[in-house]
């Protein structure tokens, strides 16, 4: 069942765990709203990369990478992006990069 989550005057129509359900409405806001939700009070060049690996990946095949893949994409051992992401590369990463929910190993 979606919803819609309001912030800053932008609309987000999310799934019932907070996901995005069109990768095209990421905006710095989304971001805002995902970070709050993660308790990450600044993001640095190592979010950033993360984030970005994980809007070319989906661009380019539809889906999120295998946390395998994007560790080998970051060049970030797993337990860093844990840290980056305390939700994890699933529920923390590709949410906040605006991605559908993950199925599957991510």
């Amino acid at each position: 069942m979606a919803e819609t989550v309001e912030y800053n005057g932008k609309s987000f129509d999310v799934d019932e765990d907070g996901f995005l359900l069109d990768f095209t409405q990421f905006t710095e806001e989304w971001l805002e709203i995902v970070m709050k939700e993660e308790g990450i009070a600044e993001l640095n060049e190592e979010h950033r990369l993360v984030i970005d690996v994980l809007h070319d990946y989906y661009k380019k095949n539809g889906i999120a990478p295998m946390v395998r893949v994007l560790s080998k994409l970051t060049k970030f051992k797993l337990k860093h992006i844990y840290e980056l992401f305390p939700s994890g590369p699933g529920k923390g990463a590709c949410k906040m990069a605006g991605l559908p929910k993950p199925t599957g190993c991510v």
